[in-house]
Order: C-alpha cells, then structure tokens, then sequence
C-alpha cells in the first residue's frame, strides 16, 4: 500500500513540477523583478536597517516586532531543507543543483516581497495579535472565501503535518546516525518539547526562534568558513563544478538539465519557501507603519535561508567530496559525514544538535502557519486544540516513517500551495507596486513611511490599514 501510495504521489509530482510549477516560479519571479524595479537588489541595504525597527504599538503589547516576524519565518525556512535537501538534491541532481538554488532564490524573492506585502496590507486584528496570509487575501481581495479556505487545508496539512513529519524524520535519522538513539526515542522528546512551546501562543514560538535561529545560523555558517579556508585551494574547482554541471556539461547523477534544475529549484522552494504562501503568515503577525516593510524584510529571509545557509551545506558537501561516492548515505547522514571527513568524528554530533536545533524551530514555525490558517477557516478553541495534538501525532510518526515517502508527500503538497498562491499574487500584483511607489516616495521625502489605505486606489475590504488605526 505505501509503495502504490508513493508511486502515485511521485507521478502526480513529475507533472506538477515538470511542467507547470517550474515555469511559474522563474516567469513570475522575473515578471515580479521587472515590475518592481529590482526592488530585492535596490533595497538591500535598507532590509538590514528594516530588521532593528520595534513594533509600532505602545509597549509592544500589540503583534510581533519586525524582527521577530522574520525569525519566525526564518525558523519554518532554516531546517531540513538547508541540511538534508541541499544534500538530496545534490545526491540526485549533483553539483549543478546548487546553481539552479541561487537562481531561484534571487529572482523568487521578488515573490516573496509581493506576497508578504500583501500578507501585511490585508492583515487583521485578532485580540493583541495580528493575523493574515494567503487566505485572508484571496478572501478580502478576490471576494473568493472557498479559495481561501482550500489553500487553509492545504497549508495546515503540509506545515503543520506533513512538513512537520519531515523535520522529525530528518532528526531522528540525524541522532540515530550520531547517538545510536531509537529514532522512536527522539520521538518522543520531541512530542513533549513542541508540547511546551506550542501551547504557549504566538509570542512565544516568536520569543523561542528570536533565540534559536540567529545563533544557530551563524555557528553553523562560521563551520562553513573554516572548512572552506582549509580547502581553499580547492575552491575555484567547486565553482567551476557547479557552473558546468548547471548546464549540462560533464553531468553527475540525474543525467538531464532537466532533472539537475527540477532538484535545485524544488529544494530550494522548500528551504527558501518564496512564492509558496507560507511566509506571507509570519509577515502579517508583525507590528510595522508600512507593509513594503515586511516585504523588504522576509525578502531578505530568502537571501539569509538559500545563498547564506544552503550555500554553507553545498560547500561542505563539495569541498569534501562524499557526494562522488555516497553509497547508502542520502539527505542528512551526506551532510553528517561530509562536516565528519573535515572536522573529525565530532562533526556527526555536531550536524545532529544543529538540524535538532534548525528542524525544532521549524516545527513550532510551520505550526504556527497552520494555526493561523485554522482561526481563519473557524475561530474555535476546541478545533484549535485537536489540530494541536493531531500535529503532535504527525511529529512522532514522521520521526518512525520512510523518507522517500515523507519528502515525496511534502514535494506534492508544497506544489499545490504554490501553483495557488502564484497565480492570486499575480493578480494583486498591482496593489503591491502602488504600495511600493508610496513607501519609496515617503523614504525620498525623508519620512518614516506610514501606509493609509487610500493612498492606494480602488484598494477594498482592508481592516487595519484605515485612517483611524
């Protein structure tokens, strides 16, 4: 039955990916570039000021800072899919992968800053928290709730369930490769550790990431370095390995271009997430005076997740060579004996406390997506409990189940959030680029921005943005 289950899931996913996905992600992504004037490159610096502003509210008792919007984006982008998919897609696809990731990040993020903008323009109030995302504007913008309500069903099964299972999966086989621990074992203490968190609301899972994901980044990034400054001499062969194999020549295991930009550009959306519809949640929950700021600001979360950490997972893996010759190895154990052959036995360990760390603060991220979208469909504490065990549950089987069959269950669900939510993004593209004029005109004048909904025209249904808040 699994297998038939799998065979299918991965047919369904050749379509979707081959043929539909893979033209709408680089098409909008440069038609999202052109229309904003290169907005992700223009404002590069500005996205670093952006980070340090505090939540507009008194006392910040109001909704998230912008700081902490992107920490719990960052924490549902940096998991598995920096460690683990980075090392699968160059198992797969080989070298050339790596390119089609730092593509897909740069122009992507234009989606990104479209979608998070909206996430914020259409945001609402919900006691002292801010909700909103895809659903909320499919709903407030195209009048379309059932639209809505199936990209809340879509998001809560992969975020909160399937996406879930794989950050278990990929943590149990890390620990059990570097430990020897039952990965029913690791199970377990991440049922009762995502318990703790989980049932403490919004602010805390921003509190816990705001702590989490900074320091992890930049240990596992510095790692990264010096392993690079002790291959340095071997460098430019990487760079020139990944050039060639991008395009074809002197290909590696996957065999076509086709199939060496299908892996880099599906395990890049899965770590970076842009254009998906997911980080669009995280973007809304955030107290700022504009939306264009948010959006500046989980752009940068894709430069942050797939040119700074996934690049820091290829390096390592490339510069020592395992993926030539993997064997048995695949997703986080390459990763795990890549740092290993570098740094010595202790980088087993040392893989296994870091995607522990990444994968954790990614559960309690991609939870709080499928919270958001569940309030959205019916605010209702009890329904809001049973999702909380049910998510629960699905850690603890994703930390037992096959990996083949969780990556392929996630690729499926990933896709059909997207195609969703880039096809709407592409029609309220319009909104966003007034938005942006507004903001760029204000910065010019020397302001800090501050949005009105009737600066933009024919702009309806915004709840928060009215001359009165």
């Amino acid at each position: 039955m699994t297998k038939w289950l799998n065979t299918l899931v991965e047919s369904i996913n050749t379509f979707l990916w081959s043929y539909i996905l893979i033209g709408l992600l680089i098409l909008l992504g440069i038609y999202f570039t052109i229309k904003t004037n290169f907005v992700q490159f223009r404002y590069f610096r500005e996205m670093f000021r952006l980070l340090s502003e505090q939540t507009d509210s008194k006392n910040n008792e109001e909704g998230i800072s912008s700081f902490q919007a992107f920490c719990i984006s960052a924490a549902s982008r940096i998991g598995t899919g920096n460690m683990a998919g980075v090392a699968l897609a160059i198992a797969i696809g080989g070298p050339g992968s790596v390119f089609w990731m730092w593509i897909i990040a740069l122009i992507g993020s234009s989606s990104s800053f479209v979608e998070s903008t909206l996430g914020q323009i259409y945001k609402v109030k919900d006691g002292d928290e801010f909700r909103g995302g895809p659903a909320y504007y499919i709903e407030k913008a195209l009048n379309k709730r059932w639209l809505g309500i199936i990209f809340s069903i879509l998001i809560t099964i992969s975020f909160g369930f399937v996406f879930n299972s794989v950050q278990s999966n990929t943590i149990a086989s890390a620990f059990q490769q570097a430990f020897g621990i039952k990965t029913s074992i690791t199970g377990l203490i991440l049922v009762v550790l995502s318990g703790l968190i989980i049932f403490g609301g919004v602010k805390r899972i921003a509190n816990v990431s705001s702590v989490i994901v900074p320091i992890m980044a930049l240990i596992y990034v510095g790692l990264s370095i010096f392993i690079m400054i002790k291959n340095i001499t071997l460098i430019p062969e990487m760079i020139k390995m990944i050039f060639a194999n991008a395009f074809g020549i002197n290909q590696a295991v996957g065999g076509t271009l086709g199939g060496i930009m299908l892996q880099g550009i599906k395990r890049g959306l899965f770590s970076n997430e842009a254009g998906m519809g997911s980080v669009p949640n995280a973007a809304a929950a955030a107290d700022t005076s504009h939306p264009v700021k948010q959006g500046l600001i989980q752009t940068l979360g894709v430069f942050t997740d797939t040119l700074l950490v996934c690049s820091a997972t290829a390096f390592i893996i490339l510069l020592s060579g395992v993926h030539k010759n993997p064997g048995d190895l695949t997703g986080i154990q390459l990763t795990q004996a890549a740092v290993s052959s570098q740094v010595g036995s202790w980088g087993n360990s040392f893989v296994a406390i870091s995607i522990f760390l990444f994968a954790f603060s990614s559960i309690i991220g991609n939870y709080y997506y499928g919270e958001t979208n569940i309030e959205f469909i019916k605010s209702n504490k009890s329904i809001l409990f049973i999702y909380r065990i049910i998510v629960l549950c699905m850690v603890m089987l994703g930390s037992i189940a096959e990996l083949s069959t969780v990556w392929n269950m996630a690729d499926l669900f990933m896709g059909l959030m997207a195609v969703i939510n880039l096809v709407v993004i592409a029609k309220l593209g319009p909104i966003v680029y007034e938005s942006l004029k507004d903001y760029t005109r204000q910065r010019e004048e020397g302001k800090n921005p501050v949005f009105k909904a009737s600066s933009i025209p024919g702009l309806k249904n915004v709840d928060f943005w009215k001359e009165k808040n």
